[in-house]
């Protein structure tokens, strides 16, 4: 496999940096480019009692889209000198559709993500997005998992 167009998501944690470093590294080497990519989950709702009422989407979503494009611009930085990194922030209802259906119409070759490794009541309320993204990818998806404590 030879990727040229890499999709690296981040939810902007600590813990989404863990694939930077080894991803830079291996785009480096196959000349790739990568294109970090932060999904804001916006779940439109109808309002209570107008049943035939447009959805209404949460009022704070441009404020969340502008502060999540200069969180993950800060987060391009963290990224070696010399390596072309592109940043996008999206909102959509659900975010590990919004990832492979992003990576499908872009032509990205591999999606990376860090897993937070969560276990037991909290996977089961909070779920899994990498998980989810494996479902729904159509192309090879890279998980780094927790790291060790």
């Amino acid at each position: 496999m030879e990727p040229k167009k890499i999709l690296l998501t981040s939810d902007l944690s600590e813990e989404s940096l863990r694939a930077f470093l080894p991803m830079a590294t291996f785009a480096a080497s196959q000349a790739a480019h990568i294109t970090l990519l932060h999904v804001i989950e916006d779940v439109p709702v109808v309002a209570h009692g107008a049943p035939l009422a447009p959805p209404m989407h949460a009022p704070s979503i441009p404020a969340q889209l502008e502060d999540a494009e200069e969180r993950i611009a800060e987060q391009a930085a963290h990224m070696p000198d010399g390596l072309t990194v592109a940043t996008e922030v999206i909102a959509a209802p659900n975010v590990a559709e919004a990832v492979a259906d992003y990576a499908d119409e872009h032509g990205f070759d591999l999606i990376a993500l860090s897993s937070h490794g969560r276990s037991g009541f909290r996977r089961l309320i909070l779920g899994s997005v990498a998980e989810a993204i494996l479902r729904h990818a159509h192309v090879p998806v890279l998980v780094f998992p927790r790291s060790k404590k």
